[in-house]
């Protein structure tokens, strides 16, 4: 069951054409790759999908609500980690997850005690968060974003900038979600789309290249590897 229906899709900033006709279906309960290069236009379309920028042309449906007249019920439904890591950081991680709990309405103790488990934060708990390493920052901006239980979580390169064993821990609690929540994915780290993917689209100066599991798309650009499968749409794309 599709959650998530991308028709015709464009988005124009004055001469440049971000986004050109986009068309996927997401389904419910998928964890969902956006792999590109900069610039591809993956930020441009999660931004589209959360109501932070305005498509130039198009329809989006999110769990059947329609983007454009249904945006107050999106709103309810939706959450999104971005890629600058949205913490107070002033106050310690505990304060952080109740006050986002407060805002929504989530005084359950037992949700945020739930969080804290999954995302392995009980050891930073009473830190505050600018004294977090960025692996952590991290895992709490997630952590944050999943306190209004939405049915689904956009995660804007998750692990940017982090070293290779924050990456590979973030990894471990992203996988922990699949199912519970349907997962939009941004990165251009093919062995992360790689490694924790359901499907990937691959998008390139705001086309949509491909779309499908690894294994498809490795066979229908008859490649070996996923990188040179990656490869080879780009390179064709580019002319």
């Amino acid at each position: 069951m599709s959650i998530i229906t991308i028709t015709d899709v464009s988005k124009n900033y004055k001469e440049k054409r971000a986004l050109n006709n986009v068309c996927l279906q997401i389904e419910q309960g998928e964890l969902f790759g956006l792999l590109g290069v900069n610039g591809a236009g993956k930020t441009t379309l999660i931004k589209i999908l959360c109501g932070l920028t305005k498509k130039t042309g198009g329809t989006v449906t999110l769990d059947g609500f329609d983007l454009d007249t249904q945006m107050d019920k999106i709103k309810e439904i939706v959450d999104v980690s971005p890629q600058e890591t949205s913490v107070a950081n002033n106050l310690t991680v505990k304060e952080n997850l109740e006050f986002i709990a407060q805002i929504y309405d989530n005084n359950d103790e037992t949700a945020v005690n739930e969080i804290v488990e999954i995302f392995s934060l009980g050891e930073v708990l009473n830190q505050r968060a600018k004294t977090l390493s960025g692996g952590y920052k991290r895992r709490l901006s997630i952590a944050i974003a999943l306190v209004s239980k939405p049915k689904i979580l956009f995660l804007d390169e998750p692990t940017l900038g982090l070293d290779v064993f924050a990456r590979r821990e973030l990894w471990r609690i992203i996988e922990k979600l699949k199912k519970s929540v349907t997962i939009i994915l941004t990165s251009h780290y093919l062995e992360e789309i790689e490694h924790l993917c359901d499907r990937v689209a691959i998008l390139s100066k705001g086309e949509l290249l491909q779309v499908g599991t690894i294994e498809q798309i490795k066979r229908q650009t008859e490649s070996n590897t996923f990188e040179d499968a990656f490869i080879k749409l780009v390179e064709k794309s580019n002319g």
